[in-house]
């Protein structure tokens, strides 16, 4: 059984991991790591650009709850209605929060995020 990707994103006020599921979204992403970008936040929605270029997957979703790691094929442009998370787009599913992503509060539009893997 392979073990488990997970990720560990920080900013200025924190850190959090996220367990990534095993996608091709989610495998081009682990080689891009370490990076650093700059967060973007949209409501409760915090996003960042990765440096990575990659195609929608078959199970993309524009719906996803709360928590959940994704990544936009189209660019972000959340259109949220009443308590869901609804994106512009089906986005590539890569994974969910470790724990509370009410801890994504923290961060503001400008923070340094960086991302990288946790050693295993």
């Amino acid at each position: 059984m392979q073990t488990p990707l997970r990720i560990r994103i920080s900013w200025p006020a924190g850190h959090l991991t996220a367990t990534l599921d095993d996608t091709p979204t989610a495998q081009s992403l682990t080689q891009a790591l370490p990076l650093v970008s700059t967060a973007r936040t949209w409501g409760e929605e915090v996003y960042f650009d990765i440096g990575v270029s990659v195609s929608r997957e078959t199970g993309a979703r524009q719906v996803v709850e709360p928590g959940t790691v994704a990544f936009w094929t189209d660019g972000p442009t959340p259109i949220s209605q009443g308590a869901e998370c609804r994106l512009a787009s089906p986005c590539n599913v890569l994974g969910r929060i470790d724990g509370d992503p009410g801890l994504l509060s923290t961060v503001r539009g400008g923070d340094p995020v960086r991302v990288e893997l946790v050693d295993a």
